[in-house]
């Protein structure tokens, strides 16, 4: 076996040197798409397209880099050589040469573009936490008696915060809570000096802060320990770190942020001028509305005095009127009974104009013959009726019991009137009444006798 050829041969993969450049540029770009890089500027060149091309190196190594126009328009620096600087990019192969380099795509000065970087991802963090949300905050007291602080016992915040309070409201008392706010240890000591107020609960807010300094200075308001115990704190929390143009992760966690710590004092003190001011406005409308009032209840009771009369001169009053209305009232029917007269003439007129005067006439001899025949008829009638009266009178008179009573008969009845015609309806010493026609017998029987 020939020592000379390699025992793999068989099973090569030859790449070009085009394929093995694209084939590392590809890994690359898909390992390390976003990589930050502190390092010093050098071999800087700005060509005329706005591209800038550097190399990144330290003590001991070096990379090229290359910044294209669309990002470093927005530079708020110009890069030299020397510079220290902090970039982020991703690493790529220029192929045609094999160029190892960083495509790079944000780049910031080292220093205080490290701690502006962690200052924005702590604040990334806690907002997604939802530390920073308007729900949790809680509410202010308008006026409160007593302001904890938590600040240096020797710094120009709390001599700030004391001269405000006593001009403004020299009556509004003020606890501090010593701690130190610069250097490795501040950040521990706030969150001990928040925890202590907070367990004594001794005040209505708490002030927390310094005076103005640079980043470094207020670093440890940037602290993730010094954020989460404002967070935790059950005291309402007033931030008041630095200057107007300072904000620290504390200003976003505390429930109010004030620019300054003077503007801590203010925005929890009431001037006592204005105070007194709005009190002696008060007092001067509520004098005035109390006059107001007087007066108002004044006319009320001489309008009613000017109301109340004597019975007499009322009583008199009363009579007049009713004179008026008898007037009035006499006045009223004397017109409705001309009214009605005028009505009844006008009437009257128009029947007169239409009276039916022949027809009358007319009407009256038909009356008149009418009347005459009724009269004639009724005399035949009469006479009719008549007639016949004497013709059932004499036939009456002809049936009557008085006629057989004439021919010497009687009717017997008893003394309750009843007509007797069987002898055995009465018995011997009876009464019995006999009508005669002319008179009547009254009979004792002494014997009855029964016929067949």
């Amino acid at each position: 076996m020939n020592k000379d050829i390699p025992d793999d041969i068989g099973h090569r993969h030859v790449y070009s040197v085009s394929d093995l450049n694209q084939t590392v540029k590809r890994l690359l770009e898909t390992e390390y798409r976003a990589v930050w890089v502190e390092a010093e500027i050098s071999n800087l060149v700005q060509p005329r397209s706005g591209h800038i091309y550097l190399s990144l190196k330290d003590d001991g190594a070096q990379l090229r880099a290359a910044m294209f126009r669309g990002n470093n328009v927005r530079l708020p620096f110009k890069p030299k050589d020397g510079m220290q600087v902090l970039v982020r990019g991703r690493l790529s192969l220029y192929a045609p040469r094999g160029d190892y380099q960083m495509i790079i795509d944000h780049m910031e000065e080292a220093g205080l573009g490290a701690l502006q970087r962690t200052f924005e991802q702590l604040k990334s963090k806690l907002q997604q936490e939802g530390l920073f949300n308007d729900d949790r905050k809680q509410a202010i007291a308008l006026h409160p008696t007593r302001i904890g602080v938590v600040t240096s016992a020797t710094g120009a915040a709390i001599h700030d915060i004391l001269s405000v309070l006593k001009r403004r409201s020299p009556i509004t008392e003020v606890i501090l809570y010593p701690t130190l706010v610069q250097g490795d240890q501040a950040a521990a000591a706030i969150c001990q000096a928040i925890e202590t107020a907070n367990r004594r609960n001794e005040c209505d807010v708490l002030i927390v802060g310094r005076g103005g300094g640079s980043l470094e200075d207020l670093w440890c308001f940037n602290d993730e320990s010094v954020a989460r115990a404002i967070a935790a704190s059950e005291l309402p929390v007033v931030s008041a770190v630095g200057h107007q143009v300072d904000f620290t992760i504390a200003d976003f966690v505390a429930d109010v942020r004030a620019p300054t710590p003077s503007a801590a004092a203010e925005l929890l003190s009431t001037d006592c001028r204005k105070l007194m001011e709005s009190l002696n406005a008060y007092e001067l409308r509520l004098k005035e509305k109390i006059k107001r009032h007087l007066q108002f209840k004044q006319q009320s009771l001489d309008w009613a005095s000017r109301q109340l009369k004597h019975p007499g001169k009322r009583l008199q009053e009363h009579a007049q009127r009713l004179d008026q209305l008898d007037l009035r009232l006499r006045h009223t029917i004397s017109q409705r009974l001309r009214l009605q007269q005028s009505e009844f003439e006008r009437v009257r007129a128009q029947l007169l104009a239409q009276t039916p005067t022949h027809q009358i006439k007319s009407l009256r001899k038909d009356v008149l013959s009418l009347s005459q025949a009724l009269v004639k008829g009724m005399q035949q009638q009469l006479k009719q009726s008549q007639n016949q009266s004497a013709n059932l009178a004499q036939r009456l008179n002809s049936v009557s019991p008085l006629n057989t009573l004439g021919r010497g008969y009687s009717i017997t009845k008893s003394t309750e009137g009843k007509v007797i015609s069987d002898a055995r309806r009465v018995s011997p010493g009876d009464k019995i009444i006999s009508q005669l026609q002319h008179g009547a017998l009254i009979c004792q029987v002494e014997k009855t006798e029964l016929t067949d």
